[in-house]
Parts: structure tokens; C-alpha cells; sequence
């Protein structure tokens, strides 16, 4: 199903529910995704089907690789991510999204979700060939699916910043001061926890936006409607699902993936 999905979402979930039909989505709209964990949670688990939203490129992947790098680890001081791109064409469903989704997005601060402007400008170092670079603050579904889940884990700050250009976006996850984000061409992301001396990085290169979020969207399904989500109801990636193993499932064919301590 095709965006914006703040037009789409509740009335396709509506009738899967109907049919106890599974319903998974790769939206990248914040409001259309709260919307959904806020309004379906009891629905969905009362009829044993699986409700996922941002199961793609943003949302999904992000929301993976937080999780990969939490591991059994049970607090962070900030999550951040980072993507970088060589280029990107948005479609005419990108195109619209954007224009149904104008004025403040969500932030994750102060551990809550609270409407405010994002995160200000600022250099961020990315590898070669990019290397330091302006990058802009900018809130995605990765703000949402994230904070719906580890935020019992406690974390304090979600941070998500873009190179709009060549259009980039960092992941990291930081703890006493002491972390990295990476982000490399094609596409990098990069998520990195580190806790007192300890840093944990997970890092996924890829092709393209669509040629990640194909992949995911068909194997989150294939678990799915084979009854290896780890439970029903309204989920995010990384809660549906083990992450490490699911991203590790992609590897190498789709994406590489790879979790560095």
C-alpha cells in the first residue's frame, strides 16, 4: 500500500481486522504511525493478527538496528541515526507525504514524545567519501516505532539528523559521552551504544532506499503469516521480531549487515 498513509492506514487496518487479516506498512509519517500503535493495540491483539507499521527503509530499519545494538542492555543516554545516501529520487507518494505532513513533528525527549521542533544543524563526520558534512535535524517514524518499545528500557533522547543533498540521516545510540555515529555511501547506518568503556556499533550497507525496504517488508511478512513474529498485536520491527538474527537474514544477498562491540 501506497502513502500518504495518514489517508490509508486506519481504514485498511480497519478491514484487515475484519478478515483477521496481518497488516504491515513502510510509512514514514509519524502521525499516521503514533495514530496506529494509539488506536489498534487492543484491537489487534484481541484478534491475533499482527499490526506493523514502518516495516521498511525508515521506521523499520532504524528501529532494527536500535534494538540490535540495546542487545540485553537496559538503558542509553541517546539514540541517534544516521543514514547516507549517493542520491535519491523521491517518488510521487513521497512527494505527497511531505506535503500532508507539514509543521512540528515529534521528538523523543526528557523520556516522552513531545511535538517540537528537531534537533538544531550541526557537522556531522561521516567516512569517505563524504566526510564532514552540514547536516539538519529531521523526525521520522524511527522517533515513534523506537520509542514504543525500548522506552522501558530507558533512554533518555532520540536524535535523527539528514544530509539533504545527497540526503543522509546518522544512528547512534550514546551513553556517558563515548560514542560514534557511522554512515557510509550507497547506504550506511550506523548505530552505535556505548556504556562506560564499553561501545557497541551496528552498521547496514545496502543498495538503495527501495532495495532495503523490499526486503525487509517480505521477510517481516514471510515471519509473519508463518507465525514467527514474537507476538500479535501492534508491533515495531525490532519487537516483532529478534533483530539481530532478522537483519543477519538479509545478509549478504539484500544488505550487509555486521554488530561490532
Amino acid at each position: 500500500m501506497c502513502g500518504p498513509f495518514i489517508d490509508t492506514a486506519a481504514q485498511v487496518i480497519d478491514a484487515a481486522l475484519r478478515a483477521s487479516i496481518h497488516y504491515l506498512d513502510v510509512a514514514a509519517e509519524q502521525a499516521a504511525v503514533l495514530a496506529v500503535f494509539e488506536r489498534f493495540a487492543s484491537a489487534a491483539r484481541d484478534a491475533g493478527v499482527v499490526v506493523a507499521p514502518a516495516m521498511g527503509f525508515y521506521g523499520g530499519l532504524g528501529d532494527l538496528l536500535a534494538t540490535a545494538a540495546m542487545g540485553e542492555w537496559d538503558a542509553a543516554d541517546e539514540i541517534c541515526i544516521a543514514i547516507a545516501l549517493d542520491s535519491w529520487k523521491p517518488t510521487q507518494g513521497t512527494r505527497l507525504t511531505g506535503q500532508r505532513n507539514p509543521g512540528r513533528h515529534f521528538i523523543f525527549s526528557n523520556n516522552r514524545l513531545e511535538r517540537a521542533d528537531p534537533p538544531p544543524a550541526r557537522k556531522w563526520n561521516f567516512p569517505a567519501p563524504f566526510g564532514a558534512q552540514d547536516v539538519v535535524g529531521l523526525s521520522l517514524s524511527e522517533t515513534i516505532t523506537i520509542s514504543q518499545h525500548l522506552q522501558r528500557l530507558r533512554f533518555a533522547r532520540i536524535s535523527i539528523w539528514y544530509r539533504l543533498r545527497i540526503f543522509a540521516i546518522p544512528t547512534r545510540l550514546r551513553r556517558r559521552r563515548r560514542t560514534k555515529a557511522v554512515a557510509h555511501p550507497d547506504i550506511r547506518y550506523g548505530s552505535n551504544r556505548s556504556r562506560g568503556r564499553v561501545e557497541r556499533r551496528a552498521v547496514v550497507r545496502g543498495r538503495d532506499i527501495y532495495a532495503i525496504t523490499a526486503p525487509i517488508v517480505v521477510e517481516a511478512t514471510h515471519r509473519v503469516v508463518n507465525g514467527l513474529a514474537n507476538r500479535t498485536g501492534v508491533v515495531a520491527a525490532g519487537e516483532a521480531f529478534a533483530a539481530q538474527a532478522f537483519l543477519t537474514s538479509l545478509s549478504p544477498t539484500h544488505l550487509s549487515f555486521e554488530l561490532h562491540s
